[in-house]
């Protein structure tokens, strides 16, 4: 890039002098239509239940979904997606509870449905809330079997979608799982289902506090560096995002959000894709607790999101959704 000009005839100060000019000139701004606001469910009644590793964040019986919801509406937040903490009673080596047409997110998919019926619902697919390994797929004596595990996720992915979710979201990294999902959601007439694969997963440090939201993390087993992606590697992730496009995915997600930018932006220019970012777990509990004792200010949130929408994102997963929309509406 060619810089013309030079000082003192150019003095860029000048165009941030004022706030009203800053505003003019801002290159990104953020939104609550780039909003998508996880939501963490669990068993029982009357049950609103908080994350110790999560400071805001809560799980909620699905009785008490309305509590979270109304928020949603308030704030004309997009889209949710949702998220199961299942009872370890509920949980097996083949994540079976994921079938179950009455379980957690069914429930609640027809409960969003019946009372919310304009806000999109995205579901993960993948077993590791499920299984009582923590793994996302089936084990057998070689690690995760590919081939099976797909099998199981093709049935939940048309489950959720009988339900009514919107945006399937297979977030499991098992080679080929798009396509095969994709083929079995329009043989079933499920064609104006989306699909948003989770392409560029890494396997991250960042996930601890979701583990614990969703209750896999006493029972993982080892790592997931067999399936989710080495964080040493940006090539991998783009072979990955090939792939899934052409397999039929509609948007793709890089996760974690914050340390893979870079990313975010190859893959939207090159790829020229809606790309999703989610802010995981790890990355909002750090600022949290920065924020709580002082080490920084709440303005990194903002800051933090601005960062993904910079980069390229069309849309991004945080559990900051409400936080940062109220302080939105007050602008």
């Amino acid at each position: 890039m060619k810089i013309a000009g030079k000082f003192p005839s150019v003095r860029l100060r000048r165009v941030r002098n004022s706030k009203w000019m800053r505003e003019l000139i801002s290159e990104n701004n953020l939104s609550v239509k780039d909003l998508i606001l996880p939501i963490f469910i669990r068993d029982g009644k009357a049950k609103v239940e908080s994350i110790k590793s999560m400071p805001g964040v809560n799980r909620y019986t699905v009785d008490k979904l309305d509590l979270i919801m109304k928020k949603v509406i308030k704030y004309k937040i997009p889209m949710v997606a949702l998220f199961p903490y299942t009872p370890k009673n509920k949980k097996d080596e083949l994540g079976s509870e994921a079938l179950n047409k009455n379980n957690l997110i069914c429930k609640s998919i027809k409960l969003i449905k019946k009372r919310y019926s304009k806000i999109g619902i995205m579901c993960d697919v993948a077993l590791d809330p499920y299984t009582s390994h923590g793994h996302d797929g089936v084990l057998d004596e070689k690690g995760i079997n590919n081939d099976e595990t797909i099998k199981i996720l093709v049935k939940q992915a048309l489950l959720q979608a009988q339900m009514g979710c919107d945006v399937i979201a297979p977030s499991d990294m098992m080679d080929g799982r798009i396509g095969i999902i994709r083929k079995a959601l329009d043989k079933n007439n499920f064609q104006n289902i989306s699909i948003l694969s989770y392409s560029a997963k890494y396997a991250s440090s960042f996930y601890g506090p979701f583990r614990d939201a969703v209750g896999s993390k006493g029972n993982l087993k080892n790592d997931k560096k067999t399936y989710q992606m080495d964080f040493r590697n940006s090539n991998e992730a783009y072979r990955e995002i090939g792939l899934d496009i052409k397999e039929g995915a509609d948007i793709v997600m890089v996760k974690p959000g914050l340390p893979y930018l870079d990313i975010i932006r190859n893959i939207k220019q090159n790829f020229k894709i809606p790309v999703f970012a989610y802010q995981v777990s790890g990355e909002y509990s750090l600022i949290k607790f920065g924020i709580k004792y002082n080490l920084i200010n709440d303005d990194a949130i903002l800051e933090s999101l601005i960062a993904f929408k910079r980069a390229g994102a069309s849309a991004i997963v945080t559990y900051f959704a409400l936080d940062i929309a109220e302080r939105l509406k007050k602008i």
